[in-house]
């Protein structure tokens, strides 16, 4: 457990030295003045928090402060740590009831969905869960090429078409062949795109409908991989990508290459979406499943 919280700390060190280790200075002195307010303010707008969230949680701290009569730099640490936890729900436990369950991995590009994908099956086939992936991204040479070296390195067999071939079609080929084999757990990886490009999101809506053709039901899941240095303009991404396939989680990425964690609570606000893993590093064991106390304690630099 020890080395679990090290490796949410060390991984979230530049959102905590960036704003929240100042954040936390403050909320511990002595004598809160309307200047410490301001800058309280803006170093939680800094922090990506969003400005509705930033003027909730100060609102939350004048109350305690007001009604407690109370500046002491524990007590306030406290209410603060309590009240960015009180933000994050914790993601539910995953069930997989269908043979097989069949993910689907949708972001932009660049968001890190095929080794977000690679990660993650390294992972379950730990947990000894059989894995098939589907190269479904036609239009990127490079990934279907990752994808495979990927699948050759851990052992995972790939279903992949022609360069630009339909990507619905290698959706479906990959669904029914991981019925066939009677595989635990299908990832199908789709091709990056910006959630402002309309003819490219309803391509993916294809994508999805064409899957649920292969097998009824399915996806059973839909993954949203966001790269967190993009902070708040990964928010409109998320509801973009919502809205048109459905996401039921997402996967925040490069967790330990930003200062803009504190977006993380916008997506549980806005979105009212679970975040399942978080990238803290480059290794296959450094996407952990999301912990909200150990972000939370992370980002203040406990």
């Amino acid at each position: 457990m020890t080395d679990l919280f090290a490796k949410w700390k060390t991984g979230l060190a530049k959102t905590s030295k960036a704003t929240f280790g100042r954040i936390a200075t403050l909320v511990g002195a002595t004598e809160i003045t309307s200047e410490s307010w301001d800058e309280l303010e803006a170093s939680l707008i800094q922090a990506d928090l969003g400005i509705e969230i930033a003027g909730d949680t100060l609102d939350t701290l004048r109350r305690f402060v007001r009604d407690g009569g109370l500046t002491r730099s524990d007590e306030l640490a406290s209410a603060l740590r309590a009240e960015l936890r009180s933000r994050l729900e914790t993601p539910p436990p995953l069930e997989w009831k269908s043979a097989p369950s069949v993910i689907m991995v949708v972001g932009v590009n660049g968001a890190g969905k095929t080794t977000t994908i690679a990660k993650l099956g390294q992972r379950y086939q730990a947990e000894g869960k059989s894995i098939l992936f589907g190269a479904a991204d036609t239009f990127r040479a490079a990934a279907v090429d990752q994808l495979q070296v990927w699948g050759e390195r851990i052992g995972v067999d790939v279903v992949s078409g022609a360069p630009e071939s339909d990507s619905g079609a290698v959706a479906f080929n990959t669904v029914q062949a991981g019925v066939a084999r009677k595989i635990d757990i299908v990832f199908i990886d789709t091709a990056g795109r910006l959630h402002t490009r309309f003819n490219l999101m309803e391509e993916l809506k294809k994508v999805y409908r064409v899957i649920g053709k292969a097998m009824p039901g399915a996806p059973h899941a839909v993954w949203l991989v966001l790269d967190s240095t993009t902070g708040q303009n990964a928010l409109q991404q998320a509801k973009a990508f919502k809205d048109a396939v459905g996401v039921t989680g997402v996967i925040l990425t490069k967790l330990d290459s930003s200062a803009r964690g504190g977006f993380a609570f916008a997506i549980q606000r806005e979105l009212g979406l679970p975040i399942l893993f978080a990238g803290l590093g480059e290794k296959p064991e450094d996407l952990a499943p999301f912990d909200p106390d150990a972000f939370v304690d992370g980002i203040l630099g406990k």
